[in-house]
């Protein structure tokens, strides 16, 4: 194997672990925030943990974290939450902070 193809084979091994911790770190950050927007909705328990798992699952609908942000968004608004479209963000950007250190440590 060449030194080249040895490099390529490196930056394959690199992409692939990299855009796997990206995958841990978002459905973490989805936990977190699932478990946050229960506690909001006045979830605890079983019921705050099933909420979560609703958020993970919620990621998957579509690429991106908008459809993350849409299920919560309109279960605040269906429960009449008081949170901005500013903070709901915020707070998703928190969480994928608080995710990655959490995988990382």
């Amino acid at each position: 194997m060449s030194s080249f193809d040895k490099r390529e084979e490196g930056f394959e091994k690199k992409f692939a672990h990299d855009e796997e911790l990206r995958f841990k770190a978002s459905a973490r950050r989805n936990k977190l925030l699932g478990l946050w927007a229960a506690e909001k909705l006045g979830l605890t328990g079983d019921a705050a943990e099933a909420y979560a798992q609703d958020v993970i699952a919620a990621d998957l609908k579509e690429a991106g974290d908008q459809d993350v942000f849409d299920k919560i968004r309109a279960d605040f608004d269906a429960k009449g939450v008081q949170q901005s479209d500013h903070q709901l963000r915020r707070t998703m950007d928190e969480l994928m902070e608080e995710a990655v250190r959490q995988i990382q440590g």
